[in-house]
């Protein structure tokens, strides 16, 4: 999977298995943020439909920085339909997702379907170099993808490696070769937001649950200094990620 290969020699190039979740409303936010610390990140994960202002001109600014920076853009969207729905969802509307973002997420609760969709829009457009994540875990309390769930989460996705680059999830779920875990709700102290979210650490996600890429939002984007701050992160992270090589 080229996608998979590209991802990784970012990785080893620039010692950094950070991910910084620019969840901003407005457009000049993220890309303030990934000109601070688009050196120190191998992906920014974009939400944008909370976007008050998106337009192509930001995709292009966006993509030019990920160009300069040398990062993966990566889509938020959690795609959830059936397959002609999604299909359309990916590749057309106000967002055009599939002409700029590198990596989407998926959630399979319609089934395999849901990725047949977005392959199905790609092979439409001839485009490269493009990938989802499904959604296997989620760091929300109370949330319903528990074991049966991440069972069958991780068994279509394992038969759509092709296309899966790996897993949203909160431990390592699968041993196939090359499928990657990506966590979010990582900081440097554990804890909550009040709002559902809980929080752990770098050690405890890299070093003693197996995973790869972390994914951090206001640790890094709240701090008086986003660049300092993913600079720690990034350090912390990816000498987790290499004790275990």
């Amino acid at each position: 999977m080229a996608l998979r290969e590209r991802l990784l020699a970012v990785v080893s190039k620039k010692k950094s298995n950070l991910c910084v979740a620019a969840d901003f409303e407005h457009a000049a936010d993220v890309l303030r943020i990934a000109e601070q610390v688009g050196p120190h990140i191998c992906m920014l994960k974009t939400h944008c439909d909370i976007l008050v202002d998106f337009s192509m001109d930001f995709v292009k600014s966006l993509q030019d920085l990920a160009k300069r920076h040398d990062f993966l853009i990566f889509e938020d969207r959690k795609f959830a339909d059936i397959g002609k729905t999604v299909q359309h969802q990916y590749s057309a509307g106000l967002f055009k997702i599939s002409e700029w973002a590198d990596v989407v997420t998926v959630n399979v609760l319609p089934g395999p379907g849901v990725i047949k969709g977005l392959k199905a829009a790609l092979s439409e457009q001839d485009m490269k170099g493009r990938g989802c994540l499904v959604i296997a875990e989620m760091s929300s309390a109370g949330n319903l993808a528990t074991a049966n769930y991440t069972t069958s989460a991780v068994e279509i996705a394992e038969k759509e490696d092709d296309f899966v680059l790996g897993f949203i999830c909160q431990h390592r779920v699968s041993e196939k070769p090359g499928m990657l875990h990506f966590t979010p709700g990582v900081k440097l102290q554990q804890g909550g937001d009040g709002l559902g979210q809980q929080y752990m650490t770098p050690e405890e996600i890299v070093g003693r649950r197996g995973c790869d890429v972390i994914i951090v939002g206001r640790g890094i984007c709240q701090s008086d200094s986003p660049t300092t701050t993913a600079q720690t992160y990034q350090k912390i992270a990816y000498d987790l990620y290499m004790s275990r090589q």
